[in-house]
């Protein structure tokens, strides 16, 4: 009964939560911001989950892989248009967003990111192209290349090259 009573302080409320909890603490969370709650905690409790925001601003990416194009929509709003840059590079999209320290109400801020992925085969990179939207989702549309379907059947012509050779003809 009384090991009873130190599991809730070993494990805190929801030991599951352990399992969800981020193994370093800015993975993919580059662009929120980080309160004093995650850093600190109490001695007695386990590690707290981070608030989590909404996938739009947590700076992680959406893909979209269907049949006609190769889509990706990353959230950018922390950076300036000149400070993001998207090139192509070896069938791989590279976006690089990087911007200097500037002083905020806490200290310093400094931000920068890159991010690949690789184009599909079926994706000519360069027909690749990119847009921003006044609310900051960088969107990157790569169209898929016209397949054509396979023909089931098809009547070959029979050319005739010549005389029959080493044949008396009667």
């Amino acid at each position: 009964m009384a090991l009873r009573r130190f599991v809730p302080t070993l494990f805190g409320s929801d030991w599951w939560d352990i399992i969800d909890y981020p193994e370093r603490l800015m993975d993919q969370l580059f662009a929120t911001n980080v309160f004093e709650d995650d850093l600190l905690t109490d001695l007695g409790t386990n590690t707290r989950r981070r608030r989590q925001s909404s996938l739009a601003d947590s700076g992680k990416s959406e893909i979209k892989n269907d049949k006609d194009r190769f889509q990706i929509a990353l959230n950018v709003k922390h950076f300036k248009p000149e400070e993001i840059e998207v090139k192509v590079r070896d069938n791989y999209v590279e976006i690089h967003g990087k911007h200097e320290e500037k002083s905020d109400q806490n200290g310093f801020v400094a931000r920068e990111f890159t991010r690949r992925y690789m184009l599909p085969s079926s994706c000519n990179s360069e027909t690749v192209n990119c847009s921003l939207n006044p609310d900051g989702m960088l969107t990157v549309l790569a169209p898929k290349n016209a397949i054509e379907a396979p023909v089931k059947e098809r009547k070959l012509p029979l050319k005739f090259e010549g005389r029959k050779s080493g044949g008396d003809s009667k």
